[in-house]
This record gives structure tokens, C-alpha cells and sequence, in this order.
């Protein structure tokens, strides 16, 4: 069970909060209709958007066409063909038009199947196919982005599906260039005034570890430790606790985790997994935290082993847990590749 701290108030100042990235207002809405949907495997395949770019397999020719056509670059996409993260993708963010002719002014987008056999050429001439390009820039959750700048250097990625609002900002982040002068997190926090988001509280559940938050010291049980960075009047946490987290299939995995909340604005105390003293506000900014909730797993070393800082339903959420609990990744190269491995022994 837990218990809800945030008020039906707070929660509807919430829906309607607008905010501003630098001189744009961008509109930072948390629809439901946008972040709400069954992360099932698809029934048919994804078709791609027909403005999509086709490419003959080399991302320097595809540079050099965007470069001449005035644009800031290319985006590489790494997608499944019945992934329900990618359709909500298509649905809601490249079907919002402003966002589609943003994007479309500045980059040409190129579409790549994550198991896909083709051959492949990365701006740096290096040949990869399709899946081992995935790989390379460990695109562990689809949908994926890869920025490219007009050099063929890759600036930035997204690793899962965002809400529009979240997209739409990252978007304007690389194509105004501000990556060279701060991080995402960093960018958006300038928009996202960390105050409002102490005013409510947050989901207490049993199996969140009390204060004080010594994750260094956790190590000695052996177990792997999750961190959970959320924030107060956070409607996308109330999703995890309310949907994923409410089944006890999550339940039973996540009892086998040292499990921490940190709200990623707050002067917490804590002790790293490293050992380093810090507080939740400087540590999420130094591990470049910018979803809430985001969720790091850490093994028993203290070393990261995966996170998912992007919208996540049970399916993603149970796959991530069983990885980290039987350690696949000991055993496979890749969490997909885990994955693709566990429902071939389930059948």
C-alpha cells in the first residue's frame, strides 16, 4: 500500500502550469492522453512517418544533404517495429505539427530498426549494421534520438519516450546549441524553478529505505540499489506509483533492491555509492538528471548498471528489474538483447 501526499489542488495547478525556456514560452502540460497507454507488444507493425528521410546506408552523405539544405544537423531514430513507446511517439509528439515543422526545419530525421541486418556508415566512417550501431550508442529503451551537429559529431540523445512538452524542449536545447553551454538538465531546470517543486510531497511506499541515505553502506547486503529521483507536484510520478509499482509482480522485484526516494531538488544528505557526501540536488545535477521520475540501478560495486529517465509502464519497468535482479547484464551485451533473450526461453 502507500499513501498520497500531494493534493487534489496542487495536482491541478500542475495540469495547468506553463513555464519558459529562455526567450519561448513552452507549454509544459503533463497530458494524459499523451503519457497514458498500454506499453504491450504491438499487434501490427509501426509504419514510419512519410516525411521520414530514407537514406542508401551512409550518414555523410546524409549530413552533407542536410548541411547544404541549411539545416543544424541529423537525427538518427532507433526503433522496434511493435514497440508501443515508438507508435505513442508518432502519435503525440510527430503528430503535433508544430513540433513536426520545428524539427523538419532543422534536421533531416533518418529511421533505423534496432534489429536490423543493414549495413550502416556513422558520420566518423566507421561500418556498422543497423543493430550494432543501436548498440554503439547503447539505445537501451526505443524510441531512440541521436543528434548529429553539422560536423557529424553526435551532441546529444534521448533514450525513451518523453512527453511532448519534454520533446519539444529538447529539441529547441540542441538546435539553439545551448549543449555547448550547459546540460539538458541543466537547461530545463532554468525553466522548472526547483522551489515549486519542494511545495508537495511525495509517494511514501514500504520499501523505500528511511534517512539516512547512505548507499555506500547499503552495498554490504550484496543487493542491488535502486535510486528513485523524483520531484514534489510530480504528475508523471503519481503514474509509476499508481500503474507499474501498483502490481505486485514489480512489488516482489523491487523487494529484492536497496531502494532510496530522493526528491532531485532538495539539500538531502547522502552518502554515494561511491562514498562521496553530496546532497540530492547536486548529485542529480552531476548524473545530468533531467525526468522525473528517473530510476538508476546500481550494482553491488556502486557502479551504474542502467536507468530509466523517460515515460515507463509495467512491461519496461518489470524487464529493467528482472535484468538487474539476474544480473543480465553479466550475461548479454545489451539490455534489448536480454530481453529478446528471456522471452525466447518464456516461450
Amino acid at each position: 500500500m502507500y499513501k498520497k501526499t500531494i493534493t487534489l489542488s496542487i495536482l491541478l495547478l500542475l495540469l495547468s502550469a506553463k513555464t519558459l525556456f529562455a526567450a519561448n514560452a513552452v507549454d509544459t502540460t503533463p497530458a494524459d492522453t499523451d503519457i497514458i497507454f498500454d506499453d504491450s507488444q504491438l499487434e501490427e507493425e509501426l509504419i514510419y512517418p512519410d516525411w521520414f528521410k530514407l537514406t542508401f546506408g551512409d550518414l555523410r552523405d546524409d549530413l552533407d544533404e542536410a548541411n547544404k539544405a541549411g539545416k543544424k544537423g541529423i537525427i538518427t531514430y532507433f526503433g522496434q517495429k511493435r514497440c508501443a513507446y515508438c507508435e505513442q511517439f508518432f502519435k503525440t509528439s510527430l503528430a503535433d505539427i508544430d513540433i513536426k515543422n520545428y524539427l523538419q526545419k532543422h534536421y533531416d530525421l533518418i529511421a533505423f530498426d534496432i534489429w536490423g541486418i543493414d549495413d550502416v556508415i556513422d558520420t566518423d566512417g566507421k561500418q556498422y549494421t543497423e543493430r550494432e550501431l543501436s548498440i554503439h550508442y547503447k539505445t537501451n529503451f526505443t524510441p531512440s534520438l541521436v543528434f548529429y551537429d553539422t560536423d557529424g559529431t553526435p551532441v546529444f540523445r534521448l533514450r525513451g519516450f518523453y512527453p511532448p512538452y519534454k520533446f519539444r524542449a529538447a529539441l529547441q536545447y540542441v538546435a539553439e546549441e545551448f549543449y555547448k553551454g550547459e546540460t539538458f538538465s541543466e537547461y530545463f531546470a532554468r525553466a522548472n524553478p526547483g522551489e515549486y517543486f519542494l511545495q508537495g510531497g511525495l509517494t511514501e511506499r514500504d520499501f523505500f529505505l528511511p534517512p539516512p541515505y547512505d548507499l555506500k553502506a547499503a552495498r554490504d547486503n550484496g543487493k542491488p540499489t535502486a535510486v528513485f529521483f523524483e520531484q514534489g507536484n510530480c504528475h508523471t510520478c503519481d503514474l509509476l506509483h499508481s500503474a507499474p509499482l501498483s502490481k505486485e509482480l514489480s512489488i516482489q522485484e523491487i523487494e529484492k533492491m536497496n531502494v532510496i526516494q530522493l526528491n532531485m531538488w532538495a539539500n538531502t544528505p547522502i552518502i554515494t555509492p561511491e562514498g562521496e557526501k553530496t546532497t540530492a540536488k547536486e548529485w542529480a545535477r552531476s548524473l545530468n538528471i533531467f525526468y522525473a521520475p528517473s530510476i538508476l540501478f546500481f550494482d553491488s560495486e556502486g557502479e551504474e548498471i542502467i536507468r530509466v529517465d523517460s515515460v515507463t509502464y509495467f512491461y519496461r519497468l518489470w524487464g529493467v528489474l528482472d535484468y538487474v535482479n539476474q544480473e543480465g547484464y553479466k550475461h548479454s551485451k545489451d539490455y534489448q538483447s536480454w530481453r529478446l533473450r528471456q522471452r525466447k526461453i518464456n516461450k
